[in-house]
């Protein structure tokens, strides 16, 4: 059949066009569109499969530019007869709507309306057509499906030109006495609760076509009213003669008047509210009026909407030192709203001793998390304890030369009688979570096994809500404070026994000694590799291995991210990388193994009287180090039974990954019936959307940073950004910290992410910007290894000590410096990479 009626249910974007269903859509739920019939791309099609025509039109737009295959197509268009068969379907179809009515003819594309192109204006439209005129003005459509800009905007589009067709709506023509275009979202800021209305006099031609200004009427959906009016100078209009329409002018009295009083908007913004509840999405519409009654003659989706998003930019707090090192280096992605609540509850639990109150320790700049390290630094300078500022760097990295810290605007006197009181609490918290450690860690396998259980048989919200409080949350905190026990174990034994030892034996003697840190249990930063290794050798299963080893990897802090655990192919890709039996993790460990025996029997020849003690020192050295490592990973072990809440609260609320977008705050509220809004949940993805899609921001950063304006600057540093405008200079040698000794010559691999890694190739040295544990599967790889950001207690040094692999951390500008493919040489005891050939 070669014609439908408007509402018809066969009616669909094959056979009618975007225009044509979106219509039909419309007819069917009721809604006020004025009656009329579809002639379906069918007939289109039945036209041009005759006497070759459509060989004809894709010779013409192959052979040529689409301003000369236009008007060589209109031709052929022109010189043939409609089917007779068809022009009958399309005369008894017209003859239903009346005796001689007056219709519009419009054409509708198979690529045509849709959410992600609108193809607006890219087809033609006849007004005030009758009779027989009808029968031209279907063909005269038809052709308009190969008009020069309808060609070029496929190209542009990437739409094939042998796909298209083109329908045509024949509609009745309203007497329209005004008309116009609503969105029912802001197509200027993206706002989803604010409705847009333009309106003029006449037929609507006008303002869509451009040529006058019409009245703006802004309407708040959220609170039914008219929030803004702007009345235009409408001084064209569009009107109906008896051929067609034509422009002439608006009465002067009807120029500067209202087109709609506030009861005519509120009435059309609700009929546009209905079609965006229909459609799903915000939508276009294109209506017009006759003596106050509305009628729709078209919508499509809003093409094109800027998305709201917020402002996530903890840098406009005041003027602070900001880094990205350390616990950024373990937080590396932009944290979803979930994700960066549940580091704040981790951060307060796991670091209150760092903490000033009414300055912020850590902030979200742009998604990624920072520390203040002008918190750091004032503290410690009002202590008396500027001397050691030095540790601060082995624990954040260096900072440049002449970098002025900017400190708190706060005296010594305020700091210490707040920092005084929190220490000394500090201290008893910390002893009894000293006390409480050894049973935690001996059941948090079991009882994070457990928890999830529990939480994937939760039947109902409210079950699962109860449960977060009663057993996720005490859990979640426990874990917290048992990693900050362990890393306040031993107080700065950790660098001055590293410092003792390297005056006494030397960089790689020294780094030699301190190995071997999981001699007396696994080091958990190795856990993945050493579990992998067990899982390749058969002596555990893949349950085995995402049980114990699952929850670490790249991204672990961020909990809308699947663990390595619940990925079976991430485990099936590492283990393809064992095959090279040189760069095994445990042959490396061996190796190292001999290395450190090699040098405590030099020592032990040196300072005999020394020995047992510095073994003691070391001992102790190590305890800290594996007990550090340790409570971490069960902090994200943790973040794994955090992520199975979530989702588990997504599947009973219906709200699915929607409450990644939710603070754990708001979902404990939504899990106990509060609404989501999904507008708000729009803006937060959004937000995320657009900082996860620029590149990771400096690791310095001083004062008030954006992000955006970061990432257009050609010139922009990743190493320090300074909005005070002081230049520090960009270093041209690579320097940083000796994270592990050794010298070794080798191609550099400049790695973005750890889903890059399958590009290291054994032997290469890898160049990144900072490493964590999801890194690690790559090391026994790598011939050594250099990071922008780190320091020696960072985890690229701990690792590539333990296999004996050189490293130098915290250079600041390896990753600009060297390019992928170069020839470098590393030399993990003097902190140096020197450039051998480009």
């Amino acid at each position: 059949m070669k014609v439908l009626p408007l509402p018809d249910e066969a009616a669909d974007l094959a056979l009618a066009g975007g225009k044509g269903a979106s219509l039909a859509r419309l007819a069917r739920a009721g809604l006020p569109v004025p009656p009329g019939f579809h002639v379906t791309t069918d007939a289109y099609r039945d036209f041009v499969a005759r006497d070759g025509l459509h060989e004809l039109i894709m010779e013409a737009v192959s052979g040529a530019s689409p301003e000369e295959a236009a008007p060589r197509i209109a031709a052929l268009f022109a010189g043939r007869e409609m089917p007779p068969e068809t022009a009958e379907e399309i005369r008894a179809a017209y003859a239903k709507l009346g005796d001689d009515v007056p219709v519009a003819v419009r054409s509708s594309a198979t690529a045509e309306d849709l959410p992600g192109m609108s193809f607006a204006g890219q087809q033609d439209t006849y007004l005030n057509i009758r009779g027989e005129a009808l029968l031209d003005a279907v063909k005269r459509c038809w052709a308009s499906l190969w008009t020069a800009r309808a060609i070029a905007y496929r190209v542009a589009n990437g739409v094939p030109q042998d796909d298209v067709a083109l329908a045509v709506v024949v509609q009745e023509l309203v007497p329209a006495d005004a008309a116009g275009v609503l969105f029912t979202a802001d197509p200027v800021t993206g706002a989803r609760d604010r409705i847009v209305i333009n309106a003029s006099w006449g037929l609507g031609e006008a303002v869509v076509g451009g040529q006058v200004t019409p009245d703006t009427v802004v309407v708040d959906g959220s609170a039914g009213e008219v929030v803004e009016e702007r009345v235009g100078d409408k001084s064209v209009m569009t009107v109906r003669t008896p051929g067609g329409t034509r422009e002439e002018p608006v009465p002067g009295d009807l120029r500067r008047r209202p087109v709609l009083d506030h009861d005519q908007a509120l009435r059309l913004a609700r009929l546009g509210t209905r079609i965006e509840e229909l459609y799903g999405t915000p939508m276009d519409v294109e209506w017009t009026s006759r003596d106050g009654t509305f009628a729709v003659v078209q919508a499509r989706p809003i093409t094109g909407l800027r998305q709201p998003v917020e402002e996530w930019n903890d840098s406009l707090t005041g003027d602070y030192l900001w880094t990205g090192a350390n616990l950024g280096e373990a937080i590396p992605d932009v944290m979803t709203p979930c994700t960066w609540s549940l580091v704040q509850i981790f951060i307060h639990e796991a670091m209150s001793a760092s903490a000033m109150p009414g300055f912020p320790l850590v902030g979200n700049i742009g998604g990624r998390f920072y520390m203040n390290l002008s918190v750091v630094v004032s503290i410690a300078r009002a202590l008396g304890m500027g001397s050691r500022l030095g540790a601060i760097e082995h624990v954040f990295g260096k900072l440049p030369p002449g970098l002025d810290v900017p400190l708190l605007p706060a005296s010594r006197w305020q700091i210490v009688k707040v920092v005084l009181p929190l220490a000394f609490g500090l201290r008893k918290r910390v002893a009894a979570s000293l006390r409480r450690m050894p049973a935690f860690l001996a059941t948090a396998q079991r009882r994070h096994a457990e928890l999830r259980e529990r939480i994937s048989g939760a039947a109902t919200a409210g079950e699962l809500a109860a449960l977060w409080e009663r057993e996720l949350l005490p859990y979640f905190v426990e874990a917290c404070r048992a990693l900050e026990a362990a890393g306040r174990q031993g107080g700065s034994a950790l660098v001055m026994t590293r410092d003792r030892l390297r005056k006494l034996v030397g960089e790689i003697d020294a780094e030699a000694m301190l190995t071997g840190v999981g001699a007396d249990g696994e080091l958990a930063s190795l856990g993945p590799i050493v579990g992998l290794q067990r899982l390749g050798r058969g002596e555990i299963d893949r349950e085995t291995f995402a049980r114990v080893y699952g929850h670490r990897g790249a991204h672990e802090f961020e909990v809308s991210i699947p663990r390595p655990g619940e990925d079976p192919a991430w485990i099936d890709a590492q283990l393809a990388t064992l095959a090279d039996p040189e760069h095994r993790a445990d042959a490396l460990l061996e190796r190292q193994r001999a290395a450190r025996e090699a040098a405590w029997q030099r020592f032990e020849r040196r300072h005999p009287g020394r020995a047992a003690k510095m073994r003691e020192r070391v001992k102790r050295w190590n305890a800290i180090v594996r007990d550090r490592e340790t409570t971490r990973s069960e902090v994200i072990r943790a973040f794994w039974a955090l992520r199975a809440f979530v989702l588990r609260a997504g599947e009973l609320t219906g709200h699915g990954d929607d409450l990644f977008f939710l603070s754990i705050q708001e979902i404990i509220a939504v899990l106990r019936g509060a609404d989501v809004s999904p507008a708000e949940v729009a803006t937060r993805r959004a937000t995320y959307e657009r900082y996860a899609a620029l590149p990771a921001y400096p690791t310095l950063i001083v004062g008030r940073f954006d992000p955006v304006r970061w990432a257009a600057d050609p010139d922009r540093r990743n190493d320090i950004f300074d909005a005070r405008g002081v230049g520090i200079p960009v270093g041209d040698t690579v320097t940083g910290f000796p994270g592990a000794p050794g010298v070794v010559e080798g191609v550099a691999r400049v790695i973005a992410t750890p889903e890059e890694g399958h590009r290291l190739a054994p032997g290469e040295i890898l160049v990144t910007t900072l490493t964590n544990i999801g890194w690690t599967p790559m090391f026994p790889r790598a011939a050594a290894v250099v990071t922008d950001m780190g320091a020696p207690l960072s985890h690229a040094s701990i690792v590539a000590r333990e296999l004996g692999i050189p490293a130098v951390v915290g250079t600041g500008n390896a990753t600009a410096r060297l390019r992928d493919g170069a020839r470098i040489r590393v030399d993990g005891e003097r902190g140096t990479v020197e450039l051998l050939a480009p």
